[in-house]
């Protein structure tokens, strides 16, 4: 190939089909092939986040891309980011920083002046790739948002790249989703698409041949593949909250769980309240991936068990309204129990913030409220601010003696006595997080800590010394990148593919 990268732009008949599980398969199918692949997505909507090589901010979807690119996660791969806040506003991230804040319609006037940069962005990555694989955001023949479009026929079209339709099978309608898309489009965007991928297929491959035939005919799309579920995508982190929309907490089948057996109650059970603006929960995935571990997420309108050994809050993108949200629920309340029981309490990031007896946002930063009290289970006060801390970093734990590994994106700054004192985490030569008196509550500003393994280990060995030893989580989550590869190496016209690729490249 050519100095200047060859692209190919996975677009999909709406949001969640699979697109960033696809990218990424195929960004680690091609780079074993010795390709040197890059990933891209011009704008994600995700409050799952990951710190860049740069210490800026993008989506987690695109850094999981760039692991399987065996590269470090670099701004250029997400130049634009939104982080929801509710209520129709969102942060905006450009180029890996704060831009501020917007709402949904004035965004609509932002974006055209978006693309200079987004394309910058792309030419940066093209020039030490072979080959850049690009998401699309949500829906291709979304016309209502097409004017000004940034995330997928407005950039394909201003950056000359061959487009591929993704539709899910697995929710049903793909055919009419696929034609659909078809009737929608432009004339000359019609042109743009080469084919189609059928995603998340279940069943009889045979039975499906005839919908091939009509979506071609209809369309005059090629099929380039039918990619079955995949099942070790659980092993993969989710790109934004929607995974967590369909979560039902069943009480009844959790207490007869409980009490059927003394293998079930030896499970260590973690409970995460299902905050409406909950960030960052794949900081959960490490511990959910544990056989010996029962982690539920908490939805609205259900106490909080009280079998629980762990309460975890999680990060939150509107502190200060999810912390309204976790009193209004009952769960203040639940949580006091939960310690007068011995259970121990985590807040991570913003739930750590929600742990201390004051918040205080003088400047507005999170609407009108300037100032908070917290739940009270920290002696420490938070003060909102500004500038966010973007880093990552390597810590040891205080109670174990454990290193571990993480990144912290937080507005804020925690101090106080507790913090003083009794800190829970050392990053160099700093003090990081607090712990109560009693051991039992506890938080920090570090994302992904459950991910380090030894540190998995000895935190989970706390609440139940007879366990087993942990699992090792960053080499599940490598072999499932390889095992996508291997999927869709055997399912996907990987060589068709990669020939509309160059033909597109051959005509810029």
């Amino acid at each position: 190939m050519s100095k200047s990268s060859a692209a190919l732009m996975l677009q999909g008949t709406g949001s969640d089909v699979g697109k960033s599980l696809l990218v990424a398969g195929l960004c680690r199918l091609l780079t074993r092939r010795g390709l040197r692949v890059r990933p891209f997505k011009t704008q994600n909507m995700s409050n799952n986040a990951a710190v860049s090589v740069e210490g800026g901010e993008i989506g987690r979807a695109q850094a999981m891309q760039a692991q399987a690119c065996r590269v470090a996660p670099s701004v250029h791969m997400n130049p634009v980011l939104l982080k929801p806040q509710g209520a129709g506003n969102a942060q905006v991230i450009i180029n890996g920083h704060v831009w501020g804040n917007i709402t949904a319609r004035d965004y609509q006037l932002l974006k055209p002046t978006l693309m200079p940069s987004i394309l910058e962005s792309f030419r940066t990555l093209a020039t030490c790739a072979d080959l850049v694989l690009v998401e699309g955001a949500g829906a291709a023949a979304e016309v209502n948002l097409r004017a000004g479009d940034i995330a997928n026929m407005g950039f394909a079209e201003a950056a000359n790249v061959p487009v591929i339709i993704v539709g899910d099978i697995d929710r049903g309608g793909v055919i009419a989703a696929l034609v659909g898309t078809h009737v929608l489009l432009r004339a000359e965007e019609k042109v743009r698409i080469k084919g189609f991928l059928i995603n998340k297929f279940r069943g009889d491959r045979r039975l499906f041949h005839p919908a091939l035939t009509l979506i071609s005919a209809r369309t005059g799309w090629r099929p380039f593949g039918v990619v079955p579920w995949f099942q070790a995508a659980r092993y993969l982190p989710a790109e934004d909250s929607m995974v967590l929309d369909g979560v039902e907490w069943d009480q009844q089948s959790h207490t007869l769980e409980t009490e059927s057996t003394g293998a079930s109650r030896e499970k260590i059970r973690v409970a995460v309240p299902l905050l409406p603006h909950i960030s960052n929960f794949d900081d959960f995935d490490p511990l959910q991936a544990e056989p010996d571990v029962v982690l539920s997420y908490i939805p609205p309108g259900t106490p909080l068990p009280g079998d629980a050994d762990v309460v975890i809050l999680p990060g939150s993108k509107a502190t200060l309204a999810d912390l309204a949200t976790l009193r209004a629920e009952g769960w203040e309340v639940d949580l006091a129990a939960h310690l007068r029981r011995g259970g121990l309490v985590v807040g991570l990031c913003a739930g750590y913030q929600m742990l201390g007896r004051m918040l205080r946002d003088s400047d507005g930063i999170e609407g009108s409220l300037d100032v908070a009290a917290g739940l009270g289970l920290l002696d420490v006060e938070t003060v909102i601010t500004r500038q966010k801390v973007l880093r990552a970093v390597t810590a040891c734990d205080l109670l174990s003696g454990e290193p571990l590994h993480g990144y912290e994106i937080h507005a804020g700054r925690t101090d106080g006595p507790d913090r003083q004192q009794r800190p829970w985490l050392r990053i160099g030569q700093e003090t990081e997080g607090a712990c109560s008196a009693d051991g039992l509550v506890r938080g920090c500003y570090i994302h992904g800590l459950f991910a380090t393994d030894g540190f998995r280990e000895a935190f989970l060995g706390s609440i139940r010394p007879s366990r087993r030893k942990a699992l090792a989580f960053a080499a599940q989550a490598e072999a499932a990148l390889e095992s996508l590869a291997d999927h869709l190496e055997h399912h996907v016209d990987t060589h068709a593919l990669l020939a509309v690729a160059l033909r597109g490249h051959e005509k810029k």
